[in-house]
């Protein structure tokens, strides 16, 4: 990973850290990091056998680069459009809002959101196809809960184990070791 710009300001320093910890790498050619786009690596593969990769471009966008489907596509938010009004053939107009992405000018604002975007839509997400021992919260404390409540009704049988009841001609006898 490169390291240039990433150390003297404490929001950089957290953002390659954590990308660190998570084996993200950035593999930005010379002439995407002339145009002022840097490109991140995920550790995972998706689709095709091939590694997903991020980018932050300087004109306010960050996509998913695409390799790993037909097309690359933008992470940006979407915010309604200013509204537009068209004129129908019968003289009355309709009124239009479209959506558009919500650009985000300046670079160590594009790496936090992209790095958020990430860990939900990628690692938490995937989180079961990837082979490490990593388990999700909700997942771990179901397990907790269900773990607890077989704990507790072993340890009813357990309890219980010594009466012994029979029922004779319908009438109930209870057996005394």
């Amino acid at each position: 990973m490169k390291t240039i710009n990433y150390f003297g300001d404490s929001r950089y320093e957290k953002i390659w850290e954590q990308m660190q910890l998570l084996g993200i790498q950035d593999v930005s050619s010379r002439t995407q990091e002339r145009n002022g786009t840097i490109v991140w690596r995920l550790p995972m593969k998706g689709r095709g056998n091939t590694h997903i990769e991020y980018a932050s471009f300087s004109t306010g966008y960050v996509r998913n680069q695409g390799n790993q489907c037909h097309s690359n596509w933008q992470i940006n938010k979407r915010v309604n459009d200013e509204p537009r009004y068209f004129k129908l053939p019968n003289g009355d107009y309709r009124k239009y809002v479209g959506k558009v992405c919500k650009m985000i000018p300046i670079e160590i604002d594009r790496l936090e959101y992209m790095m958020k975007y990430v860990i939900k839509n990628d690692f938490i997400k995937r989180a079961n196809m990837i082979h490490t021992d990593f388990v999700p919260k909700w997942k771990y404390d179901m397990q907790k809960e269900n773990l607890k409540f077989h704990e507790a009704r072993a340890n009813e049988y357990r309890n219980n184990i010594n009466d012994v009841t029979v029922i004779i001609d319908g009438h109930k006898y209870k057996l005394i070791w």
